[in-house]
């Protein structure tokens, strides 16, 4: 091997290594996957995962991601020792990381990596990930940016100040008031990060499949679980994992069996304190609260407080800007949406004679919200 091609060999080996630390810190894992042979192997023994093969490369690394509220990697070039088409070498990493469940800390690791020459150029056949040092003190920062201020009323749930600092920069968009419409990229942030800040795990997902599938892990085997009627629920297929089969105690189904003249106190009881509340709401602002509107109003002790964990999925459609464009969408949207469903299911009309607005949740941990990018029931 001449000089030149071993310069140029290098060259191509650290760009390599540079692609893979921007594809993850970009969230492209498509891009990631392709950096490896089709046979490539990456295993991280402390996680512990092993991919093998870029497709679950891909796919694995998008249910890691998927765990993140953010996630910050620095890598360090190391030696790289080449062997004609084939080459070994090393990349040091400091990373800092939040979980979505609230676990943080910072890292150092090695890469310990095998490269091979393609077609189409050096790409890795092995990343085995070890990791040096783990720190999980609670990281006390967060990204900059126009909802920064609203972290800081994250420990008081009072979300008053949290609201003025994450909405008052934020116009409605053309789709602001379309209440049937997806909300925009930008404004479905903006309310992740609000809800966060008020104390609510916020999860963003491509779509009701995303969230079916998340509420599955997100659920223990054998809890009692009480679904809110909802029209999310029931085209996302969520009601019938929970209600059918034998993975969890359903309570709706056995309520439904039960006599409500003489059963009404166990009825209160069983739907007021399971562990866990899934259903969805009405509207959730981008200043970071949820909005739940009954009839009659046997499904808000469970979301105020008395479920042990609370899940609301909820469709892009139904981000609003403030409580006030919340509450028209309530009247102007929702519900006559609900009467129709309502006359259907019942033989009579719904009504809003309960009203539920969550701003924070002082309890971390206990709500999670769901929020999807796209726009699924009403």
């Amino acid at each position: 091997m001449n000089d030149f091609q071993e310069i140029a060999d290098r060259v191509e080996i650290e760009a390599l290594r540079g692609e893979f630390t921007d594809a993850a810190m970009m969230r492209d894992r498509a891009r990631l996957a392709a950096l490896f042979t089709p046979d490539g192997v990456l295993r991280m023994p402390n996680v512990p995962v092993e991919f093998i093969g870029r497709e679950e490369i891909r796919t694995g690394g998008e249910r890691l991601q998927a765990q993140w509220d953010f996630f910050v990697q620095n890598s360090h070039p190391g030696v790289i020792r080449l062997d004609g088409d084939t080459a070994t070498g090393r990349t040091y990493m400091q990373e800092v990381a939040r979980m979505l469940d609230g676990r943080s800390g910072l890292n150092f690791a090695v890469y310990h990596d095998s490269y091979r020459r393609t077609p189409k150029g050096w790409r890795f056949t092995e990343r085995v990930y070890e990791v040096k040092y783990v720190d999980t003190t609670p990281l006390r920062g967060f990204a900059p940016g126009p909802d920064a201020q609203a972290h800081g009323t994250g420990e008081t749930g009072d979300a008053g100040p949290a609201s003025e600092a994450s909405g008052a920069d934020a116009p409605a968009t053309g789709s602001a008031d379309d209440f049937g419409a997806p909300a925009s990229a930008e404004r479905l942030d903006r309310a992740v990060a609000a809800l966060r800040a008020n104390g609510f795990a916020a999860e963003l997902l491509d779509d009701a499949a995303a969230a079916r599938a998340r509420v599955r892990e997100l659920i223990p085997e054998g809890a009692s679980v009480f679904t809110g009627a909802s029209e999310t629920l029931g085209l996302s297929g969520i009601a019938q994992d929970i209600e059918e089969g034998d993975r969890y105690r359903a309570v709706r189904p056995l309520v439904l069996t039960m006599d409500r003249a003489t059963e009404s106190d166990r009825i209160r009881r069983l739907v007021a304190t399971p562990d866990v509340f899934v259903a969805s709401v009405a509207a959730v602002t981008e200043t970071g609260s949820l909005v739940i509107a009954s009839g009659s109003g046997s499904q808000l002790p469970a979301c105020a407080g008395g479920a042990a964990k609370a899940i609301w999925i909820v469709g892009a459609q139904k981000v609003v800007p403030d409580l006030n464009t919340a509450l028209r969408r309530v009247e102007e949207h929702a519900l006559p949406l609900e009467n129709v469903r309502a006359q259907a299911a019942y033989g009579q009309q719904s009504a809003v004679n309960r009203l539920l607005v969550l701003n924070a949740e002082p309890q971390p941990g206990r709500g999670t919200v769901l929020l999807l990018r796209e726009a699924v029931g009403f």
